[in-house]
């Protein structure tokens, strides 16, 4: 990614809506989907500046890497959890049959071969464990967003499904989020589109406007596991090795 969308990131998770909202409803989506035994070991593949840590440290015993050296040093300094370097899919610095859960939030669209990254984090499971991915959906919705984080690719479920079998992995869950706020996002795109403008997503609302769609955005949690959800800007899966 950009320099510049790192540090944005490290400036805005913690309070920013998309952010704060995303994990709630990733935290649910563990609590439902994820059986973990007692002291699991968790892996984070791609903590960028380390929003996503304290939430799953919740969940068990957690380790993680990064490329990105500034991002690595923000995260460590944000949360005191040593970082080491790692790369998809040839460079992760952990031993293989580890992991109980491996995580990767919005990371797997950063890497050109996705197929062998997931192969590569599959070998780093323990019997039984899972890989929990979300991943921005909808080729139709690439916009500069994308192009300034660096993406390859945009997610449909059928795509996100042919790179886990391809990986030796199966779905075992698949589920659609930020449902709520899509026509939201769609118009702001559409006109961005139209305009020709380069002005970055990432930007932080004033503080009403950022209560209010982070609160929209989060309800969403209440639905997870109980209503399907048919469309939505990110997708989320669960991921297990073929027996």
């Amino acid at each position: 990614m950009d320099r510049g969308v790192y540090d944005r990131m490290n400036a805005l998770e913690a309070e920013h809506w998309w952010f704060v909202a995303r994990r709630r409803i990733i935290e649910t989506a563990i609590r439902q989907f994820v059986p973990l035994g007692p002291s699991p070991r968790i892996l984070e593949a791609g903590v960028g500046t380390g929003g996503n840590i304290a939430m799953l440290q919740q969940f068990g015993d957690l380790q993680g890497f990064e490329f990105d050296a500034p991002a690595r040093d923000m995260a460590t300094a944000k949360t005191g959890l040593s970082v080491p370097y790692g790369a998809l899919p040839d460079d992760i610095p952990f031993s293989d049959g580890r992991f109980d859960l491996i995580c990767l939030f919005d990371v797997l669209e950063h890497v050109e071969p996705d197929a062998e990254s997931l192969a590569a984090l599959a070998q780093k499971l323990a019997p039984g464990g899972r890989i929990f991915v979300t991943v921005p959906a909808y080729p139709w919705l690439w916009s500069e967003h994308d192009v300034s984080h660096h993406h390859f690719r945009r997610y449909t479920r059928k795509s996100l499904a042919q790179a886990a079998q391809s990986a030796g992995l199966t779905v075992e869950r698949f589920f659609n989020f930020n449902v709520f706020l899509m026509p939201l996002i769609l118009g702001v795109r559409l006109v961005k589109r139209l305009l020709g403008s380069k002005a970055s997503d990432d930007v932080m609302p004033g503080p009403g406007l950022n209560r209010v769609l982070g609160r929209v955005f989060a309800a969403e949690r209440h639905l997870i596991g109980r209503t399907p959800m048919p469309a939505g800007v990110s997708l989320g899966a669960v991921l297990m090795r073929n027996a």
